[in-house]
């Protein structure tokens, strides 16, 4: 039986792993903000205000998706 022992994350020390993951967390988290901060906007617009912009109401989730993640 063969193993693999490689480790995920050849020579980086454990608090730069934390660091990575900390920075990624945060990263994603304002990811989340722009997301839900855009979605809030965008769902408050009345119908007139969307069309104004050429939004259709049933396209404002994926919107507000590409904001924050991009396409």
């Amino acid at each position: 039986m063969t193993t693999l022992t490689a480790p995920f994350f050849s020579g980086t020390s454990l608090r730069s792993r934390f660091e990575a993951l900390r920075v990624q967390m945060s990263e994603n988290a304002a990811k989340r903000k722009v997301y839900h901060t855009t979605l809030k906007e965008l769902e408050q617009c009345s119908a007139r205000d969307l069309r104004d912009l050429g939004i259709a109401p049933s396209s404002i989730r994926h919107i507000a998706h590409e904001a924050a993640y991009g396409a």
